[in-house]
């Protein structure tokens, strides 16, 4: 195996993705990165401090691009059609991107700098979006967790091949989410 030239962070970085994105991520080793860009691994340690390294660039990769998505269906919409969009990104970037959705989950060091800041901005996405909503600021949160898991799980028992009934799963999803957003308006009520 020759080593391969003009490779570089981003390459790798993109190479990396793309494997956990076909192989799952369980299967992103830098053996099988290295064999998938052509070179040795000691080569990969130029651009990154091994596999934890790695996680961590992934991890920071899949938030900010999970943050890109929502943000940009977020854009322009407000109150319900804001978090319809928001759910629908959301789901879409996971059937698009399943081991780098997976990285989110798995960096060495989520209080990172970096990471912790886009996860902020994430955040800051959500919360912006539930503002139409009458909700004090602790409820907020609480409906990000909300929307959040209802996303993941849905995402998850969507990837595992547990919606395989010929029924039309984006209409599940808007049904759902609508369900939660129902339930967000009417959190004050007797």
């Amino acid at each position: 195996m020759s080593p391969r030239q003009g490779l570089d962070r981003g390459t790798l970085l993109s190479a990396a993705a793309q494997l956990a994105d076909s192989d799952g991520f369980q299967a992103l080793t830098l053996a099988a990165l290295a064999q998938r860009l052509d070179v040795r691994s000691p080569s990969l340690y130029n651009h990154i401090s091994g596999l934890p390294g790695l996680r961590q660039e992934l991890a920071l990769m899949s938030v900010l691009q999970l943050s890109q998505a929502l943000a940009t269906a977020a854009a322009e919409r407000t109150g319900d059609g804001a978090i319809q969009a928001i759910a629908a990104a959301y789901i879409g970037f996971v059937r698009q991107h399943p081991g780098l959705y997976e990285a989110s989950f798995h960096a060495p060091d989520i209080h990172e700098p970096e990471l912790a800041e886009a996860s902020a901005a994430t955040l800051d996405i959500l919360l912006h979006a539930l503002r139409p909503y009458p909700l004090t600021e602790a409820e907020a949160l609480h409906a990000v967790r909300g929307l959040r898991s209802l996303c993941h799980g849905f995402a998850s028992i969507e990837a595992q091949g547990g919606f395989n009934m010929d029924f039309d799963s984006n209409e599940s999803l808007h049904l759902t989410v609508q369900a939660f957003l129902n339930g967000l308006q009417h959190l004050h009520q007797d």
